[in-house]
């Protein structure tokens, strides 16, 4: 049988104390980069793995973290898929509850909070941020991706605002005038996205157009039905990929081209944005940065005692593809 690979081999491998190594991957302060990259590049060379029993049974910790996430979101999931990898990295687990339809976020953390987990990291919550402040006093909490002025709860998020408006001067740039926003949810972060596009259609001395949408794919599927009974824009942003995607899909079996008709775009970078035959432009969610945050939150309170909250706001970038063109001459 073989033998498990243990933090002296790291230790070993790397030419440093045992004490060092073990500061690199509990995320502790003090190594350089330098340092921890190459004892992570150590770590995964010889595949070493944190024996987290043996660390809960000498701390009575369980290092778990739980993170609550929407199921049917593409981008929720290549989160969590990058935080549990960041995770294991620096000796925590990750418990995954799941929020659907059927399903509410306050369900998932009572599950979590029962299997024992140490911190909460809650994706895109909508719920009342009495209810988050009161959460957080009985474990530390992350919100990723929603905007809490004033509450004492941390936050790591895109500037959502920021972002639409980059979107929209993208779209000006390449000489559109008549585009249309489909809104989000009645949440926070679809708020955020609007007044993005409010604002940036202002300075551009353009007329808004919004109309009701959602965040899933039938929603944005839905919103092309109405666009398409009416006068079509040249440009339409949505809320986000999944909307967007089935905004092109149902103008794709009306018969209009993307871009040549009616250029599009989204909000995420998921997945989704990448695949099909027409690659969507839309503005990427730094998925490394936001999980480097948000662990590097959940250990200065669970390892370090901050007791201060933060709000880390990641900058946008607009990535350009090809559901995105110059308006036709003449529309």
């Amino acid at each position: 049988m073989t033998r498990r690979v243990r933090l002296e081999d790291v230790a070993a491998e790397v030419g440093l104390s045992r004490a060092s190594v073990s500061m690199v991957m509990r995320g502790a302060p003090g190594p350089s980069a330098e340092t921890v990259e190459r004892v992570l590049a150590a770590a995964d060379k010889l595949g070493y793995r944190p024996d987290r029993a043996a660390a809960a049974l000498a701390s009575r910790r369980s290092r778990m973290i739980g993170v609550v996430l929407e199921v049917r979101s593409t981008f929720h999931a290549e989160l969590a898929e990058e935080m549990l990898a960041a995770a294991d990295r620096i000796g925590y687990d990750l418990l995954l509850g799941p929020r659907t339809p059927h399903r509410d976020e306050a369900r998932a953390v009572e599950s979590l909070l029962d299997s024992r987990c140490e911190a909460l990291v809650l994706i895109g919550t909508e719920a009342p941020v009495e209810r988050l402040v009161a959460l957080d006093r009985q474990v530390p909490l992350v919100t990723v991706g929603r905007r809490m002025p004033g509450a004492a709860v941390d936050v790591v998020r895109l500037d959502d605002e920021l972002g639409v408006g980059e979107l929209v001067r993208h779209l000006v740039g390449l000489g559109h005038r008549r585009i249309s926003y489909v809104r989000g949810h009645d949440a926070v972060i679809a708020a955020d996205r609007e007044a993005g596009y409010l604002a940036a259609m202002a300075d551009a001395g353009f007329q808004p157009h919004v109309i009701a949408g959602g965040k899933d794919a039938e929603d944005g599927a839905a919103s092309a039905r109405t666009l398409l009974a009416g006068d079509l824009p040249t440009a339409v942003l949505l809320f986000n990929d999944q909307a967007a995607i089935g905004f092109m899909s149902e103008l794709t079996r009306a018969g209009v081209d993307v871009p040549g008709q009616v250029s599009v775009a989204g909000f995420d970078d998921s997945p989704l944005a990448r695949m099909g035959p027409v690659g969507l432009t839309t503005v990427r969610q730094d998925v490394p940065g936001l999980t480097r945050h948000t662990l590097e939150l959940v250990g200065e309170r669970l390892d370090g005692g901050r007791t201060v909250r933060r709000d880390v706001v990641i900058p946008p970038e607009v990535v350009v593809r090809s559901s995105t063109a110059s308006p036709l001459a003449g529309i």
